[in-house]
């Protein structure tokens, strides 16, 4: 059962006073038998009241706000962690028709069942034509599915954002962690099987995994008989020991681990620093430099952009 120490700042500087941040944070890992918090603790600018609640999917999230000028707004997170992941794969023989029973009595299995829309449907039927079949399990489903994004899908950094769309990301066939959970989910969905979007961190320990020391993203498959399973298909394999969760949702903007307003005109500039530290004494480091303009005097800014265009990987 591995330990992990997870440091994760997220800074934002601005070259004029800003006033009135308002904020919300998801960095509370879950808690779970699969995961076990040793410790955490978040420190942010000018220590404001932290108000604390359950969202809709479940995910402890935090509301802040800095009414008075600033010029920094920082975000320390220093997690200690142990996980333990899933001791075997379950004996899956339920079917896409087991699953349509369950989804019924369901309302939130129900939604998330439901695909996106998207202008590329013939392209999510043609692969999942390549795929189905009527004696495969729901998980042998999943497992084609990862398959299929980590074989035909180039993993580059820096082409997409969290804006690019299913369409763009179907049409240049690469993009990083985020693009190729959004694009799972528009296919287990498409096939009739309840799947969310999952942030966190991984934590590969040299392994050779694809994302290692950065958030990271992939997605839970419902199970029927059985429940969520993690599956990655950044990497293709099963959620394991090696990955740490914060936050579900329905997709990326439901586990933003930061996001916000604030009212001012400055040019705002984002540092994102993420080290990983493994029981052998080795620790990744990643810092990432963002630089973003504001021109108007009033500004609604989703906070977190720029940081998952640049660190879920």
């Amino acid at each position: 059962m591995p330990v992990f120490k997870i440091h994760h700042v997220t800074k934002y500087t601005y070259n004029r006073p800003v006033i009135e941040s308002v904020n919300q944070v998801r960095i509370y890992p879950v808690a779970s038998p699969q995961q076990e918090i040793l410790n955490h603790e978040i420190t942010i600018s000018d220590a404001p009241e932290l108000f604390f609640f359950l969202d809709y999917w479940g995910n402890r999230c935090a509301d802040f706000s800095i009414p008075e000028p600033h010029k920094e707004l920082q975000i320390d997170s220093r997690l200690i962690v142990r996980t333990t992941g899933v001791d075997k794969l379950p004996d899956d023989n339920s079917t896409l028709a087991d699953m349509q029973t369950v989804i019924a009595s369901n309302f939130q299995l129900l939604e998330l069942s439901k695909p996106e829309e998207i202008k590329s449907t013939d392209a999510i039927h043609h692969i999942i034509s390549s795929i189905t079949a009527d004696d495969k399990t729901v998980m042998q489903l999943v497992e084609h599915c990862s398959a299929y994004i980590f074989q035909n899908f180039k993993y580059i950094k820096g082409i997409t954002t969290i804006e690019t769309t299913v369409d763009e990301i179907l049409e240049h066939r690469s993009g990083v962690c985020q693009d190729f959970a959004h694009v799972l989910l528009q296919l287990l969905r498409t096939i009739g099987i309840p799947a969310r979007y999952v942030s966190g961190y991984i934590c590969p320990n040299k392994n050779g995994m694809r994302g290692e020391g950065a958030t990271h993203a992939w997605v839970e498959a419902f199970i029927p008989h059985y429940g969520w399973m993690g599956i990655d298909p950044t990497n293709n394999v099963w959620v394991s020991t090696h990955h740490v969760k914060l936050a579900v949702g329905r997709n990326f903007n439901d586990c933003s681990p930061m996001k916000g307003t604030f009212k001012g005109i400055s040019r705002q500039t984002l540092s994102v620093y993420v080290s990983v530290g493994y029981e052998d004494g080795h620790v990744f480091e990643e810092i990432n430099d963002v630089q973003m303009e504001v021109t108007e005097m009033a500004v609604t800014a989703d906070l977190l952009a720029a940081e998952e265009a640049q660190q879920q990987q």
